[in-house]
This record gives structure tokens, sequence and C-alpha cells, in this order.
């Protein structure tokens, strides 16, 4: 039993905010200092831009968010100054002894780099382990009413763990929480709301769903302007209405952010693009959005890169409606020229995936692959790589740009350990887990997300495949007798699975070619002796993380919902499930006797052995089922590959035993003084992230 806010009740204690979370400064100062003046006015606004979408993530995720983000940071501000308030004097006064007031930093501190209640990585509730009654102390020696107000509105959602199903974000008629729907909306509506809307040619990435009634329903669109709606009736007599102005006034601020950084663009491509973005974010055209990619794409080794929009599709349990998101970075130019190196060998290494020509593209698109620095990520949880446009039509006329985020990737904590590794392979992996994942990501982003085609109808009667003689399945040895429709897309036929199914393709192709030493040759890796990173031991330790990281996949899953919570780690856990049953003692997971520990192995002289034909066969599966629009064999085989037996469950107890707290980020501000930007950067601590939100225009 716990007790939380006063009563006491059955409860994982998993839920509680993280102990003393590690704390890691985004480094950006000496690649920002580089920048021309107009450059830094330039990433100011569009910084600006990104950071006010943040107010878009928050009422995405779950109606409470955004007034618990308004009563943290109102709690923390000085009203006159607008600065942080003196912590300390606040602990003293309410008389709150440290502990328990660091508890409430701590909290306050990981729902701001959240940006909301649940877990960017996980989308599991997280409350504070500080009591109601010493949080009401803190509020109260504030004495602002405006803090009390907001606390009084928001103090039982900030406690409230029952029932137990609404601590995960889901489908609302499965008892979750989604704030993309109303609370009466099923997985049937949402299903026959998104096949009239495909029907119409609109777009739902931009958009929530809202049921008036069993016959009438909104669909919201972000946009700053706000019009008559437009008023729709399917054939199974149902009113749709098309609502615009979702987040108006928000998406108004965005747009004229946007606007201001027009005259400090770079070349015609950024002036085009940034057009595009204001005219989409100003009408809600996702067209226009789309045309704002073209031209970010055809803007190859810009000083200054950014991405913004609704992008990523991860955290609607449809896998629809897309999250805002928006960065701004510096070009590291020294480590880009390494992955240029590999965009140029692209099509060799392509060709080299077992899948055959009929499943590539017919001509590839070489991409722009950087490193960058990141100045601003306004996210719920930074990656490490990114892999964009999401929009299948753009990725396979025009191409899409790969980019390495290298401040993110050498983010370090010194409080990590490495625990399911024997003491040998533990030695190892701390030396070359950096390098290895660097090898992990290139790979995912520019030859995972990067390859294999679509076989479509993409107009009536138009294929982009002979279907006179269509492929041959090299699963069925047979010819295919599936593919795209028109209006069909990747996401709208595999529906929810779709991003960690990708995800999955994604992270074994990267497995798959870390075994070529001519790629590992681009990441500087060979087996010189006078290597410190020896390439067989590079690879070895990507494969040997790659399993590792699927037992850690453990805790992402919920046994009660029988649910995934985050679709990287559901994508590992299947993997390590593919090499597990490959059998012949390839990998090995070994528990203690009292279920406390486990120990994982993998046998490096069967890499090539028996590793490999796995990860052959399971590719080319991932590969074929997703081209041909194969959704029937496709689900049933990811089905299997992501099941968790029952008695898995107490080994994801033994990870959750293990469980470190995930690393929070703290990022710089940007101020414009007249024609100069000031940057202001802040100490690596709870305390730090707390004053950066506290400072920053949202």
């Amino acid at each position: 039993m716990a007790e939380i806010g006063g009563f006491s009740f059955p409860f994982d204690k998993q839920h509680y905010a993280d102990r003393e979370a590690p704390v890691c400064r985004l480094e950006i100062k000496r690649h920002f200092d580089l920048l021309q003046n107009s450059e830094k006015i330039y990433a100011h606004h569009i910084s600006q831009a990104s950071w006010l979408g943040a107010r878009i993530i928050l009422r995405q995720t779950t109606q409470e968010s955004e007034s618990i983000f308004d009563f943290i940071v109102a709690l923390f501000k000085d009203q006159k100054s607008g600065q942080l308030i003196d912590l300390n004097e606040l602990q003293q006064r309410s008389g709150v002894d440290k502990e328990t007031f660091q508890h409430w930093l701590q909290y306050a501190g990981q729902f701001l780099t959240n940006l909301a209640n649940y877990k960017s990585f996980g989308d599991t509730k997280f409350i504070p382990r500080i009591p109601e009654a010493s949080l009401e102390a803190i509020v109260g020696a504030r004495g602002v009413q405006r803090v009390t107000d907001l606390f009084n509105s928001v103090k039982d959602h900030l406690y409230s763990v029952t029932p137990i199903s609404k601590n995960l974000l889901g489908y609302v008629d499965d008892g979750h929480i989604s704030n993309y729907y109303s609370e009466n909306v099923t997985k049937q509506d949402i299903l026959e709301v998104q096949k009239y809307l495909e029907s119409i040619d609109t777009d739902s990435l931009n958009t929530r769903l809202f049921k008036v009634s069993d016959t009438e329903f909104e669909v919201r669109v972000a946009s700053a302007s706000v019009k008559a709606p437009e008023i729709h009736q399917t054939k199974e007599g149902k009113t749709i209405r098309i609502v615009y102005g979702d987040y108006h006034t928000i998406m108004e601020k965005i747009t004229a952010e946007i606007l201001a950084a027009i005259p400090h663009a770079a070349n015609d491509n950024q002036r085009l693009m940034l057009e595009k973005y204001a005219e989409s974010f100003a009408t809600g055209s996702i067209p226009a959005h789309k045309e704002s990619q073209k031209h970010w794409i055809k803007d190859i080794g810009p000083t200054v890169e950014s991405n913004i929009g609704f992008i990523e599709t991860y955290r609607d349990p449809a896998g629809i409606r897309a999250e805002w998101e928006g960065f701004v970075a510096m070009v590291n130019k020294d480590r880009t020229k390494k992955f240029g190196v590999l965009v140029d060998n692209a099509e060799y290494f392509i060709s080299k995936l077992p899948w055959g020509v009929d499943y590539e593209k017919d001509s590839f698109h070489k991409p722009d692959f950087t490193s960058l620095e990141v100045l601003s990520f306004a996210t719920g949880g930074i990656p490490a790589g990114i892999n964009i446009p999401n929009y299948d039509d753009i990725r396979e006329s025009y191409g899409f740009k790969n980019v390495s985020l290298g401040n993110v990737l050498n983010a370090k904590s010194s409080t990590e350990k490495y625990p399911f590794l024997t003491e040998s392979d533990r030695i190892l992996y701390e030396r070359l887990k950096g390098p290895s994942f660097e090898v992990q990501v290139g790979l995912h982003e520019l030859l995972g997300h990067g390859s294999g085609k679509l076989l479509a109808e993409q107009e009536p009667g138009m294929f982009n495949f002979n279907t006179t003689a269509p492929p041959i399945s090299p699963i069925t040895k047979s010819p295919i007798t599936t593919w795209y429709k028109p209006g069909e897309t990747w996401g709208s036929v595999f529906k929810n699975i779709a991003s960690s199914y990708e995800e999955c393709r994604a992270e074994s192709v990267a497995l798959y070619l870390s075994t070529d030493k001519d790629a590992l040759r681009v990441f500087g890796h060979t087996d010189c002796s006078h290597d410190k990173g020896l390439a067989d031991d590079v690879m070895y330790i990507g494969w040997l993380s790659m399993v590792r990281a699927g037992l850690l996949g453990l805790e992402f899953y919920n046994p009660a919902a029988r649910k995934w919570g985050q679709a990287h780690m559901m994508a590992r856990y299947a993997i390590l499930r593919v090499l597990l049953e490959a059998g012949q003692d390839f990998v090995r997971l070994e528990r203690n006797s009292d279920d406390t520990d486990a120990v994982i192995t993998l046998d490096r002289n069967k890499i090539m052995t028996v590793g490999m034909p796995a990860m052959h066969e399971f590719l080319q599966k991932l590969q074929v089922y997703k081209a041909t629009a194969d959704f029937e064999a496709g689900s049933a085989m990811y089905a299997e590959v992501t099941s968790v037996p029952d008695d898995w469950i107490p080994l994801r107890d033994i990870v959750l035993s293990h469980k470190q707290p995930r690393k929070l980020f703290v990022q710089a501000n940007t101020v414009r003084e007249g024609d100069s930007v000031i940057l202001k950067e802040y100490p690596a601590t709870i305390e730090g992230i707390i004053q950066s939100f506290v400072e920053r225009s949202i």
C-alpha cells in the first residue's frame, strides 16, 4: 500500500517521478558563436516558433497538462522581474525539508522536459513523490493567488493514479487517455471518420477528433485562421464538420515568428520553405506543409538547419495524428564529412539488403546527411537522429534528409550503470557504446528509413510496378497479390503498428549492415592495430547493445493492458526475440536462482553464421509486407515477435528493479535585443531546467 495525496491504495511505485534524474546540458555556445548575425536572428525566430508550439504538445497529451505547466511556471517565476525566484528561500518559508522540496523540483523538471504528466518515452503517467500536504505548504509560502488557484485546479490530476488504465496514453474506449480525441470517441469512430477524410483527400496530421453525438463529429484543424466550418455528409448519414482554428492563438504567434525569420533566410529555398510554413500554419493546409518540405530537402548543407510542424504520429494510438515539434541546430561540418561518405555510397550498401530491386526505389535520391548541434528542440523527448519528411510521396519523388544530433549523442551521465552484462562485456561496452551507437544511428536513419519501396497504384490505373509481370515475393515464391490502392499510405494501412514496425525495420537494417566492413570503415573503424575501436569490437557491441535494449524494453510493456508504450523499445524487443529464437545458444538470457538479476550474452563468433541468417529472414518479411501493403501477414508476424509471454513477466520485474532515471536535457534560450541575439545557457541541474522554462516564451 502507498499513501498518495492522503489516501492509501495499491499502487505501482513505478509511477513516481524519478529520484535524482541525471541532467545533461546541450552544449551549443561554441557553435552558436560561429554564426553570422543574420544567421543568429534566423535561428532565434525559428526557435521561438518551435517553443511556442510546446503548448500544442501539452494540449495534445492530456486535458490537464497545460494547467499543470502554468502552475509550475507561475510557482517559480517572479511576477515583476520574470526571473526564477530564490528556491532556497521558498523552501525555508514553506517549512518543508530539503529532501522533500527536492522531490518536488524533480517532478517539476521532469514534467517540463516531457511537456506533460505522461512520459514521452513510454507514455505512462508519473506523479510527485512529495505528499500533497507538503506541496500545499510550498504553494502557501509562495503567497500568490494565481498560483493557489492553479494548484487547486490541478492537484487532483497531479496525484490521481486510479483507474489504473488511465495511467497510460492510448485509445479512450480501452480506458486510456488521449487528448487527440474526446472521451466518447471509439476506435470504430476513428476508422470511419478517417476513411471519409481519405476519400476527400484531407490529411489528419494536424487535427483532433471530437464526437458531438452518435451522428455528428468535429475534425478540428490547427490553424491561425478561424472560418466557417466545412460540413460534410457521409453515405452512412453522419455529419462531419471540419473546423479550422484549433490552437488558433498559438498558431498566430508561430506564424508571426516564421514571417520574422524570412528576411534572414540564407537562400531562396529557405525563403520559400518559410513562406510555405507560414501558409500552412495560418490556414491549416497540409499540402502547403508538404511544399515546405520540398524546399527543405533542396536546402543542402545549410549552416542553420531546422524543421517544424506536425511531424511524428507515435503518440496517437491510431497512428494518424501527429505531435507538434520544432528544432533549430547548427551543422557540425567536421562530423558531417563522415556522413557524406555514407551518402555517396548509399546505393552500394542498399544493394546488400535482402529483398532485391523490385522492392527498392527506382532511383535513390541522395539525401542531405548532417551532424547537428541542437540549439532548440521543442518536443517531449529529444531523439538521437531524424529521418524526415514522413510524407511517402515526397520521399519517393524528392528524397529526404537525415540528421544525427551530435550534442544529444555525446551527452553523458556519470551516474549511468550497465546491468545485465558480464563483467568483460561491460568493460568493452563502456568503451565502445558511443562509437557503436553512432554507427547504429547513421545506418538506421539513412539506410533504414531511407530504403525500400511502396508498391502502389498511385492513381487509378497508374502503377509504379509492372502489373503484367508482378514482382515475385521472396517469402511465398509467387507473384504479389496486394499493393497500396489510390489514396492509401503506409500509415493508413498499417495504422497503429506503423510507427513501431518501421522503427523495427530501420533498426534491423542498421544491425544487418553493421557487419559490413565497408560500412564500419565509413565511420572510421578498421581492424588496424592503431585503431582504438577495432571494427569487430564495434560491430559486436552494436549487436550486444541491441539485444540488451530489447531486454530493457520490457519496462515499456504494460502486462495488465497487454500494451506497449514506446515504439522504439517495442521494436528492439522484437529483434531480441528473433535472435533468441535463432537458437544454437547465439543469444542466451539467464536469470539467477531467486529472480533478482539476469545476464544476457551473445556469442560473437556466431553473428555471421546464426545472427545474420535470422536477421535476413526477418528483415525480408518486414520489407516485403510493408512494400506490398500486406497488413494481414505483416501485423500477424509483428504481433507474434512483440508478444510477451506470461513467463517473461518476472523478467520484466527484474528489469524494473534495475531501472535508472532517463536523462533530462537542459536547453539554452535566445533573446533578441535590436539587431543582436543573446544566447543564455543554464547549469546542468534540475534547477537549470526550471529556470530555462521560467525564462522561455511559451
